[in-house]
């Protein structure tokens, strides 16, 4: 059997498989592998894992795909982490990106990206990552994200720049304050899931002119700073994972166009692709 894992900061989608098919299914609470240390992704696996997986016998191999593994010290320390709940022969970690890409493109080149509460993006030639435009976080970058669509709504309704009945409206549904805001953006953790988990805002009221504007150049800024660097970006599809583009995928499509690019496939999860890929 492999267990494969799709690691975001959100949730952990794990896959038990056998022969190409789904022997069981596990959510646990998402972890950013840097943010945390060995210690504490091993107690996360298994507190919230194992109880639920049963038994790590009959397991051969582990793919761990994860929000944060960049780096081989970031890489080791998971795979530390995962042996001391699952003594797999087989432990490979690799980025979150990689699983992206994998799943969109299989064994095919193309471009590959991530557009959920972060965003990144690479070009991928059939095996391997071959570029990869720095996403630079939801500060410095991250543009089309949950967490940037949020930045900008919660900015824009903080310094009217939405029609009041709109801000009036924002601020009802999850109420909020100014004072409530700038203690969950600056005060308390993870301020990114926060900021992100207001878009369904944007959805809902994407009939807006001033909603659809907002989100539709946040897009065009995520192809214009990353996806317009990649050599051949205008004849090559530009695929997509992650709930922004799957929700929001006609205004993707759309900014795509503005920007002379061509959107191909857009998935909400990598799960499926990574489960045809492994078997």
């Amino acid at each position: 059997m492999k267990l494969i894992a799709d690691c975001g900061s959100t949730k952990i989608d794990w896959c038990l498989i056998e022969n190409g098919k789904v022997v069981k299914q596990v959510f646990t609470t998402g972890m950013n592998a840097v943010m945390l240390t060995e210690e504490e992704m091993a107690q996360r696996i298994a507190a919230e894992l194992m109880p639920e997986l049963g038994s790590a016998d009959g397991i051969e191999a582990v793919h761990f795909y994860g929000a944060g593994c960049i780096s081989p010290e970031v890489c080791d320390n998971v795979a530390n982490a995962i042996r001391k709940s699952i003594p797999a022969p087989v432990i490979n970690v690799a980025t979150d990106l990689l699983a992206a890409a994998r799943a969109l493109c299989g064994h095919e080149a193309g471009i590959a990206c991530i557009m959920g509460t972060g965003s990144n993006s690479c070009y991928y030639d059939g095996e391997k990552i071959c570029d990869n435009v720095s996403p630079l976080g939801y500060i410095l970058g991250d543009e089309g994200s949950g967490a940037v669509l949020g930045k900008i709504l919660i900015g824009d309704v903080l310094k009217n720049q939405l029609p009041a009945d709109l801000c009036e409206k924002f601020l009802k549904q999850y109420d909020l304050d100014r004072m409530a805001i700038i203690r969950r953006v600056y005060k308390e953790p993870q301020g990114n899931r926060f900021l992100a988990s207001i878009t369904p805002f944007l959805i809902q009221n994407i009939d807006r002119p001033e909603v659809h504007a907002l989100v539709l150049n946040s897009f065009k800024s995520f192809f214009i700073r990353n996806i317009q660097q990649y050599p051949g970006y205008d004849k090559l599809k530009v695929n997509f994972i992650g709930s922004i583009a799957y929700y929001y995928k006609d205004v993707l499509t759309e900014a795509a166009n503005a920007c002379n690019c061509t959107v191909g496939t857009i998935i909400k999860s990598p799960m499926q692709g990574l489960i045809e890929f492994h078997a």
